[in-house]
């Protein structure tokens, strides 16, 4: 695949590293041998899985002359943090449109991703309802700032559309040259899926490449069957965008909608779990929404005996650690209302 005739920006130098981590596998029994894309360290704000999409996306924008992004997310939003930080680095402006998806979770002077909205110099915010048209409100938007004379750039959320997606098609072939030049193989990898571009760029870049991984998605915010619908449906964009001739089937798409708990980033006793297993054996932070709950259902398919005894599985690592500081009394133990997983 030639991802060259994309234009791109570069925001990281070099490979984010696989580290084995012993630890973290011997506390689950030796089981499988567990491995950890760092992508948490990838550039940009804090860096997180969004990066790699903003290389292919912010390249489009400035190619198309906007002067002004506008993106959208939950409150909270690692995909904004990075979009915002990557306008900032391009000498563009940035608005937000954020998505109260939990009622009365919106606070503009709240800790995490919120406070880093404000430190890095959002240009605007626009708060909605949960459940609002995304698109359609930051469309609104984008026309407001065209009668201002300004030139705007949509970016959907999460970074997952088609153009997006490109940067998981490059990480997939990353990871394929990491094995290669470090003697590693994988049976298995795992993955945050919330807005499919990440699971969708993954399955592209290794079919593509002619390498049989599984990939399963731990779902974050949808149920199994309508996930699974999203991912494929970004799969199929993906491969026209790059002209390829084959077809990702259906049965490869694999999510497990098991722990999500109550919703979209509310607190499950598993993720608390994972936050602190990690943490307290690797010395890496998750995030609470994200990763978090991602590797609580890693941890839950380990235990299960989904993957067969001592396989080696990469858990891709997607970032969103800034979030952790908004959730400080959850993660401590001091909330009492759990979800019963």
């Amino acid at each position: 695949m030639n991802l060259a005739q994309f234009p791109r920006k570069r925001y990281t130098y070099g490979n984010t590293p696989i580290e084995y981590l012993p630890h973290f596998s011997k506390a689950l029994g030796d089981v499988v041998n567990i491995y950890i894309k760092r992508d948490d360290l990838l550039g940009l704000t804090a860096g997180g899985n969004k990066t790699r999409k903003l290389e292919f996306l912010m390249a489009d924008a400035l190619q198309k002359g906007a002067d002004t992004i506008i993106t959208c997310g939950a409150v909270q939003s690692n995909h904004c943090r990075l979009t915002l930080a990557a306008a900032v680095k391009e000498g563009l402006a940035c608005h937000l449109v954020l998505e109260e998806r939990v009622k009365n979770s919106y606070n503009k002077d709240a800790n995490g991703n919120n406070f880093l909205y404000r430190l890095l110099g959002a240009d605007g915010y626009k708060v909605v309802d949960g459940g609002s048209d995304m698109m359609q409100a930051m469309e609104e938007l984008a026309e407001e700032l065209k009668s201002c004379g300004k030139r705007p750039y949509i970016i959907p959320g999460g970074g997952s559309n088609e153009i997006g997606a490109l940067g998981y098609v490059s990480c997939a072939q990353e990871i394929m040259g990491q094995m290669f030049e470090q003697g590693l193989t994988f049976d298995s990898l795992v993955c945050a899926s919330g807005s499919a571009g990440t699971h969708a760029g993954l399955l592209v870049g290794m079919e593509g490449n002619r390498m049989e991984m599984p990939i399963v998605g731990i779902s974050v915010n949808r149920k199994k069957d309508v996930q699974e619908k999203v991912v494929h449906g970004l799969t199929q964009k993906l491969i026209k965008k790059l002209n390829l001739n084959f077809e990702i089937a259906k049965s490869k798409v694999t999510v497990f909608d098991d722990y999500v708990g109550d919703g979209y980033s509310l607190p499950t006793k598993a993720m608390v779990e994972a936050v602190n297993m990690l943490a307290k054996t690797e010395g890496i932070l998750l995030d609470p929404v994200y990763t978090g709950k991602a590797m609580s259902g890693f941890i839950d398919l380990i235990r299960k005996g989904y993957f067969a005894q001592g396989s080696d599985v990469l858990f891709l690592h997607t970032g969103g650690s800034p979030a952790l500081y908004s959730y400080t009394e959850v993660i401590n133990g001091n909330t009492l209302e759990w979800n019963n997983r």
